[in-house]
């Protein structure tokens, strides 16, 4: 009996640590205004994998970069079977397992920040699932942003499935 509730008493205090991860760690914390996306580039993109989906999607490997507020941030590119090109810059806050949109690309007007966007989990993000796969093969190592953009865009560039790409 002793030995059950010593038991329970130690599931209960993992249990409440992990409920503690995944909550905000930082009450403080404040994002830095994100810097304007690079200009728009279709060359050398790091293709991301994303299962069942029409579109291919790509990485900007020089627009990745991990801000001092913990956010990474990076241009995405999908591209449709008939040529179709749509471009989003966005950040992920992997502490908190949340993605925001900045700005969507337009041809005829280039960068157009999208006001008032929000921080969406990146588990509820359907949309948006390209963003779990970022998050999972390059942006985030766990609960805390990958070490450095360069590796960053190298752990991308090596999850990636390159047939996908070029079809």
């Amino acid at each position: 009996m002793l030995r059950t509730r010593a038991w329970a008493l130690a599931l209960a205090i993992v249990a409440g640590a992990a409920h503690a991860q995944l909550s905000d760690a930082d009450p403080d914390w404040k994002e830095v205004e994100a810097p304007p996306p690079a200009p728009l580039r279709l060359d050398r993109l790091l293709p991301i994998d994303i299962p069942e989906s029409t579109l291919r999607f790509g990485v900007d490997p020089a627009s990745v970069a991990l801000t001092p507020d913990g956010i990474v941030r990076y241009v995405v590119v999908a591209t449709s079977n008939t040529g179709a090109v749509n471009a989003f810059y966005e950040g992920i806050r992997c502490s908190t397992g949340e993605v925001r949109l900045y700005a969507r690309h337009s041809p005829d007007k280039g960068w157009v920040p999208v006001k008032d966007s929000l921080w969406r989990s990146l588990s509820e993000a359907r949309p948006s699932r390209h963003s779990l796969v970022i998050a999972r093969t390059g942006a985030c190592n766990g609960n805390a942003a990958n070490q450095s953009a360069a590796q960053i865009v190298r752990d991308l560039g090596g999850s990636v499935n390159w047939r996908f790409w070029n079809r």
